[in-house]
C-alpha cells in the first residue's frame, strides 16, 4: 500500500493520466502485432506501410507517454504530444477514407478519435497539477 501511495503522490494527476493513456496505446499497438487485421478505413495508411509498422507508432508513442508520466510537470509535454500523434493519424486517415468514398463510416470514426482521444488528451494536458485556492475575499464591515 505504501508503494502505491508513493507512486500516486509522485505521479500526480497529469502523470497518472499519462501512465494510463500510455499503457492503453501500447496495448492497442500490441494487439495489431499479435493479430494483424485488415481494416478497410485504414487503407490510406496500409498502402504505404503494413499495419504492423503502424502498430509500432502506437507502441512507441505509448512508451513515450509512460516515460513522461514520471517527469516533472512542465516537462511532461512530450508525453502529451506523443499521446496525440497516433489518434490524430488515425482520425485523419479515416476522414480521408470517408471523403474518398472508400469507407463510408470513416467520418464517424474520425470524429470519435477526435473527441474521445484527441479532445480528452488536450483537456488533460491543460489540467493544472494542483488547484490554486481561491483568493481570500476582503473582510466586510462588521465581520471579524
Amino acid at each position: 500500500m505504501r508503494a502505491a501511495a508513493a507512486l500516486r503522490a509522485h505521479l500526480g494527476r497529469r502523470g497518472a493520466f499519462l501512465l494510463i493513456i500510455g499503457a492503453g496505446k501500447v496495448c492497442w499497438g500490441a494487439s495489431f502485432l499479435a493479430s494483424p487485421t485488415e481494416m478497410p478505413g485504414l487503407r490510406p495508411l496500409t498502402q504505404h506501410c503494413s499495419i504492423g509498422c503502424w502498430a509500432w507508432l502506437w507502441i512507441v508513442c505509448g512508451a513515450a507517454a509512460i516515460c513522461s508520466a514520471f517527469v516533472r510537470v512542465g516537462r511532461d509535454w512530450l508525453g502529451f504530444m506523443a499521446a496525440l500523434l497516433p489518434p490524430m493519424v488515425w482520425a485523419t486517415t479515416y476522414a480521408v477514407a470517408a471523403l474518398s468514398g472508400d469507407y463510408s463510416r470513416g467520418g464517424w470514426v474520425a470524429v470519435w478519435y477526435l473527441t474521445s482521444h484527441v479532445g480528452v488528451i488536450m483537456w488533460a494536458s491543460a489540467v493544472p497539477e494542483f488547484e490554486v485556492p481561491p483568493p481570500p475575499r476582503p473582510a466586510q464591515e462588521g465581520e471579524t
